[in-house]
């Protein structure tokens, strides 16, 4: 079914966005709030993490296609995660400039075949620009998998490509090299990692996986999507599915796993959730979006907006939820502050009080 013709076309929105993109890659991301360097620097992140009076919200976008976009029924990014277009790549630049221009940044997470493109210039200026670029595996893989096949799609078509690889290692490789083409190509340590999809129970009772994501270098991970209502396809959600979304943001709050890996939820709605399985329209997601971060903000929250600039470039065109999270935190004075993901892993490790038996 073709996405509704109001919309912005993938044209219209690369034509505009391209230039946007330009000027910013000349002549790097504006706005007297512009972060300097990637992220937050560490001693002032654990200011803000230890400071119990502010509201944590960060804003993450996953880079990667999405199926179903930029029009129904395009399914092959199912197999070509990480060959984004020129439309997604300008999305995401525009998208870092306008949240810089507000004072706040960017959290991306990156699949690892974006690498494998010619340029990776937009990139560098997302970089430059001091948005933090996490690690989302190479192939977009689905680190519970029990089976290469359920692994990724790719390896259903190409199983020769996880021959003679047990599930678990071809898993681990995935990662892996994803932080060796960060390293390589990007010249930078991944901010983190963010596993492809988001689990109801996170990573809690799998210590295997924990371990291996510590063993890799990671502190942090970002994994757990809590449930909720979303209500009938095409259809305004009630007041019960808002309600149910914000009662979900208690259940998105960082924690400490037993290995001492670091949780750090996805807050819903997310987009894909939204847009691509309930057909949204950007009103209803604005105002879910809004609900979550002022009871973030009421409750001295965290807050992890999660997107994907594949499909905001055709749902929300010029970034207006991005710019609406930044708005409602300067709003809000010292109340709410835009930060990274490794703010808010540090604020769930000072809270974190160890069990005599981890003593």
């Amino acid at each position: 079914m073709p996405l509704p013709s109001s919309r912005v076309s993938r044209r219209q929105f690369l034509a505009g966005s391209m230039a946007a993109g330009a000027a910013v890659m000349c002549g790097g991301l504006s706005g007297a709030a512009a972060p300097v360097g990637r992220g937050i620097p560490a001693a002032k992140r654990r200011e803000l993490a230890a400071d119990e009076s502010k509201a944590l919200i960060t804003i993450t976008l996953d880079l990667e296609m999405s199926r179903h976009y930029p029009k129904r029924g395009m399914m092959e990014w199912d197999f070509q995660k990480g060959n984004l277009d020129d439309a997604t790549k300008a999305y995401s630049v525009a998208a870092a400039e306008k949240a810089a221009a507000k004072g706040g940044f960017i959290h991306f997470f990156c699949v690892g075949r974006v690498l494998e493109h010619k340029s990776v210039d937009w990139l560098n200026t997302l970089i430059q620009g001091g948005h933090p670029i996490g690690n989302h595996t190479y192939d977009h893989v689905y680190v519970l998998a029990s089976t290469p096949e359920e692994a990724q799609f790719r390896f259903r078509r190409s199983p020769w490509l996880a021959q003679g690889k047990t599930t678990a290692e071809l898993i681990e490789e995935n990662i892996r090299i994803t932080t060796v083409a960060m390293q390589d190509r990007l010249k930078i340590d991944p901010d983190g990692f963010r596993t492809p999809g988001g689990f109801q129970t996170a990573l809690d009772g799998r210590a295997d996986i924990q371990q291996m994501l510590l063993d890799q270098g990671f502190s942090w991970v970002s994994c757990k999507y809590p449930a909720h209502e979303a209500g009938e396809e095409h259809q305004e959600p009630t007041a019960a599915v808002y309600e149910s979304i914000v009662a979900a943001q208690a259940a998105a709050q960082p924690y400490v796993y037993p290995s001492g890996l670091v949780e750090v939820p996805m807050s819903p709605i997310s987009d894909v959730n939204a847009f691509r399985t309930k057909f949204w329209k950007l009103e209803y997601f604005k105002k879910a979006i809004r609900q979550g971060v002022e009871w973030a903000i009421e409750n001295r929250a965290c807050y992890d907006f999660l997107a994907h600039p594949s499909c905001l470039v055709v749902e929300d065109p010029q970034a207006e939820t991005i710019q609406m999270i930044c708005d409602i935190v300067n709003d809000a004075g010292d109340k709410a502050v835009i930060v990274d993901c490794d703010t808010i892993a540090e604020r769930a490790r000072l809270r974190h009080k160890p069990s005599a038996e981890n003593k």
